[in-house]
């Protein structure tokens, strides 16, 4: 694969150029949105615009892609594309950067053509993000957990390395992790001299911060890591707790909504921002035979991927190797009290805040715990008065 060795300070894109990252999801996406997003003015002083109203426009590439939105989440419409493609516009002769790991479930060329001529056509530089595949695929169940899948990972993982079609039950993770297939469906689109790749390297963590510096033309260290967009994974207990519940959810016909509201932004999105897991719980453990099938995967696609044209930035070598794995533990992961209180505490603060203003307002995971028990003690006492 021809790659650019002077690759961690590439030459500026041309003034003007519409960046889009496509991801795709697990390759740092959520860290590098989060300190785009934190530093949109400061890019503006450098002629850079973040067209983007939040830190990501999930629903406005769902939208263009035509993908459903997440479990019970809000449905992405023709309008939230339509909104982000005026702000793109509005940004001028400006450079500009969006952002979302979800332009990569795109699902035709045909879709893809029609994303890069909305976007501005000539001016599309396509950035993907990529990472081994054996690092990628137990955060990528735990996040389709989250997402209410109910199949445990090894079995999950039989079925994308060794059933075909090896569609079922998640026909996206392949749409996306393809790698080479993804990239070359994107240099058809926008051309191979208007696609960059960069392989994350895990052992850097300003990196990839700094390729999006570098590209953009911005001074360096202006991208800043924020810390409360880190998407820790889950710990196997803790994905294993959520994906019983997901049984118990489905088995009982209780609606999407509930989940989306109480669940993944309730429970899970204050368990991650405010449990840090601690050495002795068990990470997720991908089996020897389906790393090492992951590693044979990412070593094809890195050879076709060298052959598009497309500039690589960074060392591909560690898409072909096996890295090391967390050790199973001989004995059943334990959930952490700590960790189940939070997620319950997460659950209770989504409920109180459904109807309570000031709560609603804040966010359910910052709601200070005083607040949430007096909400929680009027409701209670307002039922008990119904009787």
């Amino acid at each position: 694969m021809e790659t650019d060795r002077t690759s961690d300070i590439p030459a500026p894109l041309p003034a003007g150029t519409r960046l889009l990252h496509i991801g795709p999801h697990k390759t740092g996406t959520t860290a590098v949105q989060g300190a785009l997003f934190a530093a949109r003015e400061r890019m503006g002083e450098h002629g850079v615009a973040f067209p983007a109203h939040s830190r990501h426009p999930m629903e406005a590439a769902l939208a263009a892609c035509g993908r459903p939105g997440m479990m019970g989440d809000t449905v992405p419409t023709e309008g939230h594309w339509a909104r982000l493609l005026e702000r793109v516009r509005a940004t001028g002769a400006s450079t500009s950067v969006i952002s979302s790991e979800f332009f990569a479930d795109a699902p035709d060329d045909a879709t893809i053509a029609r994303i890069v001529g909305q976007l501005g056509g000539d001016r599309v530089h396509v950035l993907v993000t990529l990472r081994p595949l054996a690092r990628i695929m137990p955060s990528q169940w735990q996040q389709y957990v989250q997402n209410g899948l109910r199949m445990g990972y090894e079995d999950w993982l039989e079925h994308m390395l060794r059933k075909p079609p090896y569609d079922r039950p998640t026909p996206s993770f392949w749409r996306r992790h393809w790698h080479d297939r993804l990239v070359a469906r994107w240099a058809r689109a926008a051309g191979p001299g208007r696609v960059t790749v960069v392989v994350v390297d895990d052992r850097d963590r300003g990196g990839l911060n700094r390729a999006f510096e570098a590209l953009l033309g911005l001074p360096e260290n202006l991208l800043r890591p924020v810390p409360d967009t880190a998407n820790r994974s889950l710990t196997l207990a803790e994905t294993e707790m959520l994906r019983n519940l997901n049984v118990e959810f489905r088995g009982n016909g209780l609606p999407d909504g509930l989940y989306s509201r109480l669940v993944r932004n309730g429970a899970v999105t204050h368990m991650k921002n405010t449990y840090e897991p601690a050495p002795a719980d068990v990470r997720i453990a991908t089996p020897r035979w389906a790393a090492e099938a992951a590693a044979a995967i990412g070593a094809s696609a890195a050879e076709r991927i060298g052959a598009l044209g497309v500039r690589v930035l960074g060392d591909p070598g560690p898409l072909s190797t096996v890295p090391e794995q967390p050790v199973p533990s001989p004995q059943e992961p334990r959930l952490a009290p700590e960790a189940a209180a939070r997620a319950l505490y997460g659950a209770l603060a989504a409920a109180a805040a459904g109807g309570a203003g000031t709560a609603g307002a804040r966010g359910v995971h910052r709601t200070p715990s005083r607040e949430l028990l007096r909400v929680l003690g009027h409701r209670g006492l307002k039922r008990l008065r119904r009787r």
